[in-house]
């Protein structure tokens, strides 16, 4: 598998490219402000992305999804809670002083659980609520596999979680889908979060302080 990482922006936002080796299809997720240089490698490495894939809506993971829609005319998918902010992204990025481009149409809203193939891998939608109503974490694998990357959004960061204080924020319902959803994957998942460095699942659940505080 293909993983590559742009991190960028004001908000120092992760985007990712990840492909599939034999066939060299692929997919972006949560292209923001590093959009361009996320298109330059799936150019550079000859990959075809066929899907644009979002975590969630907030606007530093949705800056980019204007332009790689124009690039590579793929479909964009989201999860139908979080439509109310991906439609208003305009208006939230002239809160913080950014400029936002319109956004184009939700192509496909996720069916959590329904994977999306792209050659020899899946990409599977577990809606994990919390940070936002529309949070997912894509966990990718070969059909068959135990998915043992993740690409959680700002759900789980080492060493935090997302924060729950922006609309439709709940800090019970994302410690929840925290130990509910993502701890399912076992300790040795590799987690690909919004922001920061990635960690694993066994390094959270024993280390990082919420969810040591939530145990307690």
């Amino acid at each position: 598998m293909i993983v590559h990482t742009e991190t960028a922006g004001p908000f120092g936002q992760n985007g990712f490219v990840v492909g599939c080796e034999m066939t060299k299809e692929a997919v972006i997720i949560d292209p923001g402000d590093g959009v361009g240089a996320l298109l330059a490698f799936a150019q550079r490495e000859s990959l075809a992305i066929k899907h644009i894939l979002l975590t969630h809506a907030h606007i530093d993971h949705v800056t980019g999804v204007a332009a790689a829609k124009r690039a590579l005319k793929a479909p964009v998918h989201l999860h139908r809670d979080d439509l109310f902010l991906y439609e208003h992204a305009v208006q939230h990025g002239q809160l913080f002083g950014i400029q936002v481009e319109p956004q184009p149409p939700v192509d496909v809203f996720y069916t959590p659980g329904q994977p999306i193939a792209f050659g020899r891998l899946h990409a599977t939608p577990h809606h994990t609520p919390g940070h936002c109503p529309g949070g997912v974490c894509l966990a990718i694998a070969k059909p068959g596999d135990a998915p043992k990357e993740l690409f959680v959004g700002d759900t789980l960061f080492a060493g935090s979680i997302g924060r729950t204080d922006l609309p439709g924020g709940n800090y019970e319902v994302l410690i929840d889908s925290i130990r509910r959803v993502l701890f399912a994957f076992g300790d040795d998942a590799v987690v690909h979060s919004g922001h920061g460095p990635d960690t694993t699942i066994g390094r959270e659940r024993s280390t990082n302080p919420f969810l040591v505080m939530a145990d307690g």
